[in-house]
């Protein structure tokens, strides 16, 4: 069987049709250069080149041959180029989850720098509870996750990609929305659009968590999985919510978001999470450019 180096040699005399000129291209002597096209020669058992002391044609089979030899180099430099690309992390597919919460702000800033800075990574998106993405990035199904915490299984890693304030969200004519802001009291009494203890655990425990320090009693009418289902709920005037303030970026109409003063900060937090053993060298790219991104 042929090598490259063969065919780089035939492929060079070819386009050049003189021996001199191909061997100052590949910087080599001519004699060299002309053994390897008779080696390839031997090797296919044909005549690819005419050669006379004045000039170089080459025969029917050259012609045939010389498309084929030009696409299996460049094959073979795309294949190197792209292999390269990939060992340093900058090419090749990178599968990443998110939460839907995330998808309002957050993760279209990511994507941006991504694709800024990886325009060679193909980028496949998955939106999914932070449970289902835990499972999946066990199973190996996908490479990272943007999930809430915590994040306490021992083969994952985790680190945090954001960190944002709640809001509170009121009906637009609520007597409290005509305030700049809400402390925990005000929400004492009020009617709650809440989240649901199991399929959104994080927020559920959050938001009473916050409310009980405040020592308020919420008045819970509702109990909703996603936060645009939450908020189709206060634009309804079924009660107030608190959601991260990155919600706002939905603009819901007839709906007003309000700043909540706290006694100490309490924000919704997002982390990014990946395999302990990963070895997939996108991953290491992707937490070097987190890290350039703000987090609260």
């Amino acid at each position: 069987m042929f090598d490259f180096s063969q065919l780089r040699c035939f492929a060079a005399v070819a386009e050049e049709l003189h021996f001199g000129r191909a061997a100052a291209r590949l910087n080599m002597t001519q004699p060299p250069l002309s053994r390897q096209i008779q080696v390839l020669e031997r090797i296919l058992d044909v005549q690819l080149l005419e050669r006379t002391s004045r000039s170089v044609r080459l025969t029917a089979a050259g012609r045939s041959f010389l498309p084929e030899a030009q696409r299996i180099l460049r094959l073979a430099e795309t294949a190197t180029h792209v292999t390269r690309l990939v060992a340093a992390g900058r090419a090749g597919v990178l599968k990443l989850g998110f939460t839907a919460a995330s998808a309002y702000d957050f993760l279209p800033h990511l994507v941006t720098e991504l694709r800024r800075a990886l325009p060679d990574v193909t980028l496949a998106l998955r939106e999914m509870v932070s449970k289902d993405q835990v499972e999946e990035l066990l199973a190996g199904r996908i490479d990272a996750a943007l999930v809430r915490p915590p994040v306490t299984h021992p083969d994952l890693i985790a680190v945090r990609a954001l960190a944002e304030p709640l809001v509170a969200a009121l009906p637009a004519g609520h007597p409290l929305a005509v305030r700049d802001h809400l402390t925990p009291g005000d929400l004492a009494g009020e009617p709650l659009v809440a989240y649901a203890p199991n399929e959104a655990r994080y927020f559920h425990d959050l938001v009473l968590g916050l409310l009980s320090e405040a020592a308020v009693e919420p008045r819970i009418v509702q109990r909703l999985t996603q936060i645009h289902s939450i908020l189709a709920l206060v634009r309804a005037a079924l009660g107030i919510a608190l959601v991260p303030a990155a919600a706002e970026r939905l603009r819901f109409e007839g709906v007003v978001f309000r700043p909540l003063a706290l006694p100490a900060p309490r924000p919704a937090e997002l982390v990014l999470a990946w395999r302990r053993d990963a070895d997939e060298p996108l991953i290491a790219r992707l937490v070097a450019i987190l890290a350039e991104m703000p987090t609260a």
